[in-house]
């Protein structure tokens, strides 16, 4: 089930906020398992069997996570259930999101190992319920995590706005939500708040996201015939799909938990205003971001500083000023956490490279600090052509790597971006003046020989609103929406408030989208 289709909003959506409210009457414990249900029925819309599979993960990781606390005393037990926990997660992602991949990737250089069907439906949201246990398992074996009820950890694991496609939820800014009693009473300012960010959400997805998408689409089937010009509309029409897609999605899901008197974490922070890699990761798909480092990154690079701590060589700054300190302590912890990121997003060269090409990004910003501390320069930059041409840098790299993450395959990514340095052989400005016809909007405009979709001047509109608009924490920061305000702050008179006139744009704007729906459209993280 999809939150931008009309069975979700007119049919689950009031069944689930109707019941739950009507449980919160009897207790805390009939909602909570009033939620739990409707999420495992939101889950088996999509796919019935899977719920099998999604309620077997969940019972064994509880099950891991009681034996692992249970085993304080007995570390080696302790860390003996701990691997086995892991295992068990990662074997049954690997299997259902990479074995069939491998197989036909060993096939197509001619090695035949077993028969087998060809493929298998990807289970939604595996990547995120699975990772989401393997984060509570570990913090299970440091004693972070401890005494929690089935009934909450299968919310918690199940909750049904993140379960698809996110955030990755932590347990400690959760769990204790559910036993809050104020989670129980009805809060028509959170209903109220929680509807306007909803519907926004929905905008995103509906008007623009999904309108963007055949740009993208078309590029992406044959960049080799692309010109220049079109090379360039093809890769930031998806670029922008990708931002409000994913934007949408994230505030759809923060307002759909405010209605049951829930706050996620933020996902989404405005990326594109960054003015560094460094600084887009902790913009961009934060909760990823935050479990990166909890539990890849920071234990490589802790059992890295202890063992040069052993050997007496430097550490902090002194360290790494000296190239093997910086290998060590930066670029080895970067590559291993962003290559296990890109491989976490699919199954695919292609998702290799992606990954790769930001720990490069990463590891030339954190260099680049490096040597700019060791010279003294540690005040940020205020100048705004300075601040405007690291946005641009920043968000240039961000968009090679976004070729590589939409393509199918490395050599789809190569011919596009061949075509955006004008080495396709088509002229590099065919089609330019139906690419900025203004009658056209987003309507689509097929030529022979070429692929164009909409308008170009959409998409530098829409670069204008990326750029120079607040976001949705900005907007609703006199409410905080999220567990954790935006970034920078933003004081204008786009701030909401409870008022008529919001009201009516807002009723506007979701009426729009409503009848924008039609067939609703996958979002583009929905089966990762």
């Amino acid at each position: 089930m999809l939150f931008n289709s009309l069975t979700f909003a007119l049919l689950f959506l009031p069944v689930a906020f109707a019941g739950y409210h009507l449980c919160c009457r009897l207790g805390s414990a009939p909602a909570r398992a009033w939620m739990v249900f409707m999420s495992l029925v939101f889950y088996f819309w999509w796919n019935p069997p899977y719920v099998l599979l999604l309620l077997g993960s969940i019972a064994a990781n509880y099950a891991f996570g009681a034996l692992i606390q249970r085993s304080e005393p007995k570390p080696r037990l302790q860390s003996a259930a701990l691997a086995l926990g892991v295992a068990f997660n990662l074997l049954l992602l690997c299997y259902y999101k990479y074995f069939f991949p491998l197989l036909h990737f060993l096939e197509g250089i001619g090695l035949h190992f077993v028969s087998h069907p060809g493929s298998v439906i990807l289970p939604l949201g595996i990547s995120f319920f699975t990772f989401t246990q393997i984060g509570y398992l570990v913090d299970c074996r440091g004693g972070v995590a401890r005494g929690h009820k089935p009934l909450d950890y299968s919310l918690f694991v199940t909750f049904f706005p993140h379960l698809i496609a996110g955030p990755i939820l932590h347990h400690k800014e959760m769990i204790p939500q559910f036993g809050d009693p104020a989670t129980y009473r009805f809060n028509a300012a959170n209903v109220r708040l929680g509807v306007s960010v909803f519907l926004l959400g929905l905008a995103k997805k509906t008007l623009i996201a999904d309108n963007l998408a055949q740009a993208a689409n078309k590029a992406f089937l044959r960049p080799e015939n692309l010109s220049l010009l079109g090379s360039w509309h093809g890769a930031l029409a998806y670029s922008l799909q990708l931002y409000f897609d994913f934007s949408g999605y994230s505030e759809m899901a923060l307002g759909l938990a405010l209605l049951f008197n829930l706050r996620l974490p933020p996902n989404f922070d405005s990326p594109y205003k960054s003015t560094s890699i460094i600084e887009f990761w902790q913009r961009w798909h934060i909760t990823l971001t935050r479990y990166i480092n909890l539990y890849i990154y920071n234990p490589i690079a802790l059992r890295v500083t202890r063992t040069r701590m052993a050997e007496g060589k430097p550490l902090a700054r002194a360290g790494l000023r000296t190239v093997s300190g910086f290998c060590s302590m930066v670029l080895y912890p970067t590559f291993v956490a962003l290559f296990l990121a890109g491989v976490w997003h699919g199954a695919g060269l292609q998702f290799i490279i992606f990954g790769l090409l930001h720990a490069v990004y990463l590891t030339v910003n954190h260099l680049f600090r490096i040597l700019r501390h060791k010279h003294g320069k540690v005040e940020p930059d205020t100048a705004w052509h300075v601040i405007a041409g690291k946005v641009l840098l920043t968000y240039l790299s961000v968009l090679v790597a976004q070729i590589f993450f939409r393509a199918s395959s490395v050599e789809n990514a190569i011919a596009l971006l061949k075509g955006m340095i004008g080495l396709n052989p088509n002229p590099p400005m065919a089609g330019w003046r139906e690419m900025f016809a203004l009658d056209h909007g987003f309507a689509p405009v097929h030529m022979a020989g070429s692929i164009y979709e909409g308008s170009m001047w959409a998409v530098l509109i829409l670069f204008c609103i990326v750029w120079g608009a607040p976001n949705i924490l900005q907007i609703f920061s006199n409410e905080q929406p999220a567990l954790v305000g935006p970034k920078t702050p933003w004081e204008s008179a786009l701030r909401w408030r409870p008022s008529l006139a919001w009201g009516v744009v807002l009723g506007l704007v979701g009426g729009i989208a409503f009848l924008a729906m039609g067939e609703p459209t996958v979002f583009l993280y929905f089966q990762f």
